[in-house]
């Protein structure tokens, strides 16, 4: 009889709550690291996993995790904490090199407490449409922020680059996107998350066509961007210094 695992998204925002049950195995390996990934794309301030119910039935499964846990450290930058695991269940896990990030806490109550207490960041977000007049839409919002933020100094730059995430969804995915500006630990990040599994690409500089000149820019222009997929689409995020103490 095939495994069977279930991951339970209680909440997304601020904190992300993550109800994990049933047997990780190699069947059910890949379903929780899309999860947790559907987690991390909403941009919470940290990610609750709680594993009370979780059997580990093959250790290998874990090493799906351990890739979104590298990949929660570039972005969105936040915790991945684990919650109610069993002594067996924490040993698996320490067993994996690339779990080595996790936090650990007993109770998911007090853990959630705990995080709504922490000091968060400032974010702003906005659900737009596919349309031209997004691109200005964000401009403003960004200049709005950096003025509020005390981070005017980078309002150009991330004018450029937020208008070429946005123009991206506009001319190839073709769906409503929503648009998140964060400042968090010394860094400005912008991410556009859009309905399109098509992932975007850089095109070499030698190409004369228009096509694919704005994602060469976006890495130019950035201290850090890529693409955070998650089953109804993707995530394009990218990060700026503030220069400020983190």
């Amino acid at each position: 009889m095939p495994s069977q695992l279930v991951c339970r998204p209680e909440r997304d925002l601020p904190v992300a709550v993550l109800r994990v049950s049933g047997t990780l195995d190699r069947d059910t390996g890949g379903a929780l690291g899309t999860a947790v990934r559907r987690s991390l794309a909403g941009q919470p301030v940290k990610v609750l996993l709680d594993l009370t119910r979780l059997r580990v039935g093959d250790p290998v499964a874990l090493t799906g995790l351990g890739a979104v846990v590298c990949q929660a450290e570039e972005f969105p930058s936040v915790p991945i904490v684990v919650c109610g695991a069993d002594p067996q269940t924490r040993d698996a896990l320490a067993g994996v090199r690339d779990c080595a990030g996790l936090e650990y806490a007993d109770d998911c109550d007090k853990a959630l407490a705990d995080a709504e207490a922490e000091p968060g960041g400032l974010a702003v977000r906005v659900r737009l449409r596919p349309v031209p007049e997004a691109c200005r839409q964000v401009r403003n919002l960004i200049v709005q922020a950096g003025t509020a933020w005390q981070c005017a100094d980078l309002t150009a730059t991330a004018t450029l680059v937020a208008t070429e995430l946005v123009a991206n969804v506009v001319r190839h995915a073709h769906t409503t996107m929503e648009f998140t500006l964060g400042l968090r630990g010394g860094r400005l990040t912008m991410a556009v998350r859009d309905g399109s599994r098509l992932m975007p690409r850089t095109l070499d500089p030698a190409v004369t066509s228009a096509g694919g000149r704005g994602l060469r820019l976006v890495r130019e222009l950035t201290d850090a961007w890529g693409v955070l997929p998650v089953p109804d689409g993707k995530v394009v995020w990218t990060q700026l210094s503030t220069g400020a103490p983190g």
